[in-house]
């Protein structure tokens, strides 16, 4: 069954600031949390969709892919929306963070994970029809070189955190709900450094910039998110990376214009040719050239497809189509002898056959004047 768009979920508008979306989330996770609606399986499907949908929306970079590329922005690969989200200390901290010392922001899948990275990297139109390995410099967090992630120095190591026994959690009890907040002391990773490395301050970690190959395919559009698995910030004394996500920015091209797997190429074409018929050469987006058949009497607007010469797809050996668009070019800088036979061009032409789409127009416009006349 297809997916529900994620505004509709939450009933507010695709413009929607983060406090109207916060405050349709809060409503709606609390006329269906499953606590209120023990047995009903409809809640907790409308839950799960909640919270899949506030997920999303309620951060930057995941709300500006679901906006240019919908649910697909999630498929094949990369975090699954609302991973992680559903428990009742999530929608507490979402709900009532602000006024209890909370509100830090997007949450952690686990304690101390890296942080997932965003890279914006331009590419030409050439490079989106013939894919690229390159590399890239991100400026990164990286596993502390001395300690080797641990954050404690040599001989010594990391203990387990008194005030949560090593959870990384502390629980309270407040009526029929248990409350579990991140602990203060260790910041949820349940072990506390004594000893802490000097190079990373026990963090074990350290800022370096790291260079990574990419490899960019064939067939790529503007604002595709490629997944780079753990290639993001180190996590904190050796818990799991984060990602790194590069978007693609296409540049625009001189010559040519993209729709999907087509491209598009306006030409200019001499009057001359265009009257008596011929040929052109025109380019092609594999640096090649293509020869187009001009018949007699083409006019300005006419397009011809140029079968498999478009974009590559994405995942695919086929190619796109090319479509040639010619412009009629009218003759400028005449010598008088050029004008001298336009002019006798002119007289010795009937115009309701060389130039029937004028003839036509302008005797509508004489009939219309006459009707106006009476």
């Amino acid at each position: 069954m297809a997916k529900r768009d994620y505004y509709e979920i939450l009933g507010v508008s695709r413009n929607a600031d983060k406090n109207t979306l916060k405050k349709a989330y809060r409503n709606l996770a609390m006329r269906y949390h499953p606590d209120r609606n023990q047995g009903n399986t409809d809640a907790e499907h409308k839950f799960k969709e909640l919270n899949e949908a506030y997920d999303i929306l309620k951060d930057d970079e995941k709300k500006a892919a679901y906006d240019r590329l919908g649910h697909a922005a999630f498929e094949g690969g990369g975090s699954s929306p609302g991973q992680g989200s559903g428990g009742f200390a999530d929608i507490f901290e979402e709900m009532f963070g602000d006024f209890m010392g909370g509100g830090t922001g997007r949450r952690s899948t686990s304690p101390g994970r890296g942080s997932d990275l965003r890279y914006n990297m331009k590419i030409s139109l050439e490079d989106a029809f013939n894919g690229k390995q390159t590399e890239i410099r991100v400026p990164n967090f990286v596993t502390c070189s001395t300690c080797d992630g641990v954050g404690a120095e040599k001989g010594s190591k990391p203990v387990n955190c008194l005030i949560c026994g090593g959870r990384g959690k502390t629980s309270n009890q407040q009526g029929f709900f248990t409350i579990e907040r991140t602990c203060s002391s260790c910041g949820g990773a349940g072990q506390v450094i004594d000893n802490p490395c000097k190079t990373c301050n026990g963090s074990g970690r350290q800022r370096k910039e790291k260079t990574l190959s990419v490899n960019i395919p064939a067939g790529v559009e503007d604002g595709t998110r490629i997944r780079l698995q753990s290639e993001g910030e180190a996590g904190i004394r050796g818990a799991a990376p984060g990602d790194l996500y590069l978007f693609l920015n296409i540049q625009s091209h001189p010559i040519f214009q993209r729709e999907g797997s087509d491209i598009y190429c306006r030409v200019p074409l001499e009057m001359v040719t265009a009257s008596l018929g011929g040929a052109i050469h025109v380019p092609t987006i594999d640096s090649k050239r293509a020869k187009v058949a001009v018949p007699s009497g083409t006019q300005t607007g006419r397009q011809f497809r140029l079968r498999g010469k478009g974009m590559s797809v994405l995942r695919s050996v086929s190619r796109g189509d090319m479509y040639v668009e010619v412009e009629v070019e009218t003759p400028v800088n005449l010598t008088d002898r050029q004008r001298e036979l336009l002019e006798e061009f002119k007289k010795d032409s009937g115009v309701e056959k060389t130039s029937p789409q004028s003839h036509g127009f302008f005797n509508k416009v004489r009939e219309l004047w006459e009707d106006l006349r009476y």
